[in-house]
């Protein structure tokens, strides 16, 4: 079969043939029709992602829409290495796809699935969050940050917080559901003052990280309390992604001074059982009343002159 093929962890894939995956017990062959680019895809083909085996060679690719044998549409998780999901065929194991419902097309559901589970996943089975709490959202303006503003709301946010760099997107936002927006290009004092004003006069329940490095460091710099006056609140901080750095630091009073919760989501953090109850409800939000997402369909045989683009406003979703 064509795929798209990985064989070294600095080169991008190239569009190549690959042995056809073969049906085994508790494995069904998917004839795919959509894959997202993902930056845990590019992160898995570069061997820097924790769930990377580092072997060689492999097909990427953690997820997509497809058909079954008997035409039934659905959407699917990896099986195992090497078969991903950028290629005419791939594995799902069963019970861990999900039927789509009508209303959502395939293309759209490839787009959407990993960018709007992880807020998703990240507020109803990490944070426990319930409506009526308020929200803030680091790197709001990115793709995965934008589905979060709409699914915020949706899931009956009070208040809705977006931080991000870009001034027009941040602005874009308050048409998606936003209450309030902070630029992140601001001083760091300047940015942590922004930050504690919204904690004091509005309070937030819960942060979605998409950063971490410095404008993470700057909330929790907001969250940590000085001299013990109006003490915050619970804050559960959910980091999910670290698009801004790897790493952060953090001093031991920010957590003996507040009652910050730190939470991860991500695999590994959240079940599988979690994340794919995630998606079933999404996805029937989302072919109720569609979401704003901007996808972009590429061929598979582009694979190799668009991987390292830039992804600006719009997800990639590969088609065989």
């Amino acid at each position: 079969m064509n795929a798209a093929v990985v064989t070294s962890f600095s080169a991008p894939p190239s569009y190549s043939t690959f042995a056809d995956p073969q049906p085994a017990e508790g494995k069904l062959v998917v004839n795919v029709i959509a894959a997202g680019l993902h930056p845990i895809v590019r992160a898995l083909a570069n061997g820097t992602h924790y769930g990377s085996t580092g072997e060689l060679p492999f097909i990427p690719g953690v997820d997509g829409t497809g058909r079954l044998e008997d035409g039934t549409r659905i959407y699917f998780g990896t099986a195992r290495p090497p078969y991903g999901t950028f290629a005419e065929k791939a594995l799902a194991t069963k019970g861990m796809y999900i039927t789509l419902p009508d209303g959502l097309d395939e293309v759209t559901a490839a787009g959407i699935a990993n960018p709007g589970m992880s807020s998703w996943a990240a507020l109803k089975a990490r944070a426990k969050f319930a409506a009526g709490e308020s929200v803030l959202i680091l790197g709001a303006t990115g793709i995965a940050g934008k589905l979060s503003v709409q699914i915020a709301k949706r899931l009956g946010a009070r208040r809705v917080i977006a931080a991000g760099r870009n001034p027009q997107s941040l602005e874009e936002l308050k048409s998606l559901g936003a209450d309030a927006t902070i630029s992140l290009t601001q001083e760091h004092d300047a940015l942590v003052s922004a930050f504690r004003n919204e904690i004091a006069e509005n309070g937030v329940d819960v942060v979605l990280d998409y950063l971490w490095g410095a404008p993470a460091e700057a909330v929790l710099a907001a969250i940590a309390q000085k001299g013990l006056k109006n003490a915050s609140a619970r804050i559960r901080f959910i980091q999910i992604g670290n698009s801004a750095a790897p790493t952060i630091t953090l001093p031991a009073a920010t957590l003996r001074s507040s009652e910050l919760e730190l939470l991860g989501s991500g695999f590994g953090s959240a079940s599988m059982d979690e994340i794919f109850q995630s998606l079933r409800e999404f996805f029937e939000v989302a072919a109720k009343t569609p979401f704003q997402a901007s996808l972009k369909t590429v061929p598979l045989r582009d694979v190799e002159s668009v991987w390292n683009s830039p992804e600006r406003d719009a997800r990639i979703v590969f088609q065989p």
